[in-house]
């Protein structure tokens, strides 16, 4: 009985800890976009944020129900919560990075920097919500994709799925994904943004592929097999 109420307890925190995690999002997410617009007419922050979030909320109770192993994972992560002091240094850089992907397009919009056609920002929508599609498949094939780099005591590799193509699939999506960004906020100016914070997955997924080589037994085999990282055919 005691332990029974231990797991409904445990699933009943990691819910409450998700929801609070969300609306904190929303309301940062929401602050970054439009306090840097100045307005709240700005079709395109109010497009992208709905496609963002809605794509989050849907990952998030989706797996949560499926997969709450992989949520609490996920919901651990941030500079602090990493065990090297190279992943500490790659997150805060990658964080601020990201306040200013979403911050840029705000300022952009007021003092109309770009002029991005609708047809573009609507397809730059549709690449963000492919590159949701993709972390959805690399959740459904890996339970083991923490936000942090680590090996848990029974984690093995996984080489189904989108793991079949590139080693790292996840962070395939998540650049394309960033990628669009820019682009769907009506932003040219952001896409420096974008590409720094793309090179610095890159930084973090190559420090993460040392980290694996020595910890997780079978993934030099699996580096071997699948010969690209990032992109099919190309890296």
């Amino acid at each position: 009985m005691a332990e029974g109420t231990n797991t409904a307890s445990g699933t009943s925190n990691l819910q409450r800890q998700v929801v609070l995690g969300l609306a904190r999002l929303q309301v940062i997410l929401m602050l970054l976009i439009f306090i840097p617009a100045g307005t709240l007419r700005f079709w395109q922050g109010w497009l992208f944020s709905m496609v963002f979030l809605a794509s989050v909320v849907f990952l998030t109770f989706y797996f949560l129900k499926r997969d709450p192993h992989l949520i609490e994972n996920r919901m651990k992560g941030g500079p602090g919560a990493e065990q090297q002091r190279s992943q500490k240094i790659i997150q805060a850089f990658t964080g601020t990075l990201a306040a200013a992907l979403v911050i840029v397009p705000g300022l952009d919009h007021r003092y109309h920097w770009s002029s991005v056609p609708a047809s573009i920002v609507i397809l730059a929508n549709a690449m963000v919500l492919l590159g949701f599609l993709i972390i959805y498949r690399v959740f459904e094939e890996n339970s083991f994709a923490a936000s942090i780099i680590k090996v848990e005591a029974e984690q093995r590799v996984i080489s189904t799925g989108p793991y079949r193509l590139v080693r790292h699939p996840m962070y395939a999506g998540g650049s394309l994904l960033l990628l669009a960004t820019p682009l769907a906020l009506g932003s040219f100016w952001a896409l420096p943004v974008a590409v720094a914070i793309t090179l610095a997955i890159v930084v973090r997924l190559l420090d993460e592929e040392r980290y694996l080589n020595a910890n997780l037994p079978g993934y030099e085999a699996y580096c071997s097999e699948v010969r690209y990282r990032l992109i099919p055919l190309v890296w």
